[in-house]
Parts: structure tokens; C-alpha cells; sequence
């Protein structure tokens, strides 16, 4: 007892006060007793429970690697190994190593893992700063076109126009061309034309009926099957940052949705001065698009967002 109960029990004016004063002390120090007794028993059962698992975890690595080695561990190699052949920034460089550490803590057979492991398969088959040496030749881009398409001068004649300023420029900050044309016309393939002349990976998305802002920017990874955007997955596809891209029926995505507007979501990708740091939800890092030349095509300029 402390000092305090104590000159209370000696102040007491009979010995029953002071009986039931001392069972009454007697009684809490009982319920602490039985709840820190309880604490203990909780504590020692989660210590035992860990020490179960990190015993049984353990012999299933010692099993794995008898077998030729744990998943994981294959994994993160095989990771590492494509790794070092990446030529990335310092910013995202450290991001990749930040999520590669925390698929190594996890265990593989947790869902979260094949979530982690894909977003660094993602990571790895970026193209990021590879690029495909352009031919910026005009007369060979002239035949080519010509070889394609008969006629249409006049289209052919302002692309012409378009890669000769870029061969000048050189820092590809041009504007977009938008090929306007009734269906059958050829205006997607005279994208492929360019892409031919140029001597560059060609990529195609198609926008008519495109409601979905996520269709764009992608899902953020917490969603269950997020997925990146089309901007995104294009590039993967071309293995080159610098493909010319084919936005197909841009006059044919909707507008307002109930699942965003994604005309506001493609402007961040048009715009030259917004597009060297797009930003896609599910790779959650900034990709620089400034290198691509995009072009698109439309049946009519009224249903197309004036930006």
C-alpha cells in the first residue's frame, strides 16, 4: 500500500471501518492483478504465434531453396538483373528500389505481391528514355507518302511542312496535327506513312465511344484489376519513348461522364507544355511524352473541345 491508504487504514475509527477499508484495497489490487495477468497471457500468446510463424516460414525457404531457390528470391533477381540495363533518372530510379524493398518483405503468396510485382514489371518494360534514331530526311519522307497515298497534295504538302520545321527545331515542342476527313479518306494511314518515314515505332489508340477518364490516366494501384492507362500501355507496346501516336476518332470521345471527362484528360497529353510531365494514376510517377509525335484524326472539328 502506499503511504497515503496506509494513514487512512490508521485513521479509522473502529475495526470494521478499517476491515472493510483494507478488503476494499485488497480487491483492486486483485482486479489489477487479473488484468495485467491477462495482458501478460495476450502477449505471450501473439509472441508464441509470431514465433510459430517465423519458425514455420523459415523451413518452407529452407524447402524452397532444396528445390532450386524461393520464388521471391528468383523474382527479385530476375528484377534486379533487367534493372541494370535501364537508362532512368535518380528520381526514378529510387522509386523503383523503394517498391522493389517492399516486395521483398512480402510473401508470395499474398495477394499484394503479384499487385507489387506487376507494377515493377510495368516499371521495367517502360520505355522511359530510349529513343529510336530519327530519318529526318525530307525527300525520303516525300517518296514514302507518296509511295502510300496518291493524291491528297494538299495534306501531304503540310505534313512535309510539319517535319521539315521539326528537323530544324529539333525539341519536338510542335504542335499536333489533327487530320480532319470524311471515313476512307486514309487519314490513319497516312500516320502509319509518317511513322514509315521517319523511321519510328507507330502506335494506334482508338477514342470513339471513350467515356472513361481512366482510360486515359489509369486506376490508382489500390483498386482491385487497376490497370494503366492507354497513354501508357501504347508506350510499353512501342518500346520507344519517341513513337508517332495515332489518337483515331478524337471527335468521338464523350464528354462528362459520370466517370470524368476524358477531353480534360487528354489535354494533359496534347499539351506541349504539359505533357513533358504526364502524370498516369497508376504508375504514380511523372513520364515525360514531349519526345512523342502525336496525330489525330477526326470526321468533323464541331465536336471536338475548342482547348
Amino acid at each position: 500500500l502506499s503511504t497515503e491508504d496506509k494513514l487512512s487504514l490508521l485513521g479509522c475509527d473502529s475495526y470494521a471501518s478499517r476491515a472493510e477499508l483494507l478488503i476494499s484495497f485488497m480487491l483492486e489490487d486483485e482486479d489489477f492483478h487479473r488484468v495485467q495477468n491477462e495482458v501478460e497471457g495476450r502477449a505471450q500468446k501473439e509472441m508464441n504465434r509470431q514465433q510459430r510463424e517465423y519458425y514455420l516460414n523459415q523451413q518452407m525457404r529452407v524447402i524452397q531453396d532444396e528445390l532450386g531457390g524461393s520464388t521471391n528470391d528468383r523474382d527479385i533477381d530476375d528484377l534486379l538483373k533487367r534493372a541494370e540495363k535501364k537508362e532512368w533518372e535518380e528520381s526514378v530510379r529510387a522509386t523503383f528500389d523503394k517498391e522493389l524493398d517492399k516486395l521483398r518483405h512480402m510473401h508470395p503468396q499474398s495477394p499484394d505481391y503479384t499487385v507489387q510485382l506487376n507494377y515493377l514489371d510495368l516499371m521495367l518494360d517502360l520505355p522511359w528514355n530510349h529513343l529510336t534514331k530519327d530519318n529526318l530526311n525530307i525527300e525520303h519522307a516525300r517518296n514514302v507518302l507518296d509511295a502510300d497515298h496518291y493524291g491528297i497534295e494538299k495534306v501531304k504538302e503540310r505534313i512535309i511542312e510539319y517535319l521539315a520545321v521539326l528537323s530544324l527545331r529539333s525539341d519536338m515542342k510542335s504542335p499536333i496535327l489533327c487530320l480532319v476527313g470524311p471515313p476512307g479518306t486514309g487519314k490513319t494511314s497516312l500516320g502509319k506513312s509518317v511513322a514509315a518515314a521517319l523511321n519510328r515505332q507507330y502506335v494506334r489508340v482508338a477514342l470513339g465511344g471513350l467515356h472513361d477518364e481512366a482510360e486515359i490516366r489509369g486506376h490508382r494501384r489500390t483498386y482491385i484489376g487497376a490497370m494503366p492507362g492507354r497513354i501508357i500501355q501504347s508506350l510499353k507496346r512501342a518500346g520507344s519513348s519517341n513513337p508517332v501516336f495515332i489518337l483515331d476518332e478524337i471527335d468521338k470521345v464523350q464528354t462528362n461522364s459520370i466517370q470524368g471527362d476524358p477531353t480534360s484528360a487528354l489535354l494533359e497529353v496534347l499539351d506541349p507544355e504539359q505533357n513533358v510531365a504526364f502524370h498516369d494514376n497508376y504508375l504514380d510517377i511523372d513520364y515525360d511524352l514531349s519526345k512523342v509525335l502525336f496525330i489525330a484524326t477526326a470526321n468533323t472539328l464541331s465536336t471536338i473541345q475548342p482547348a
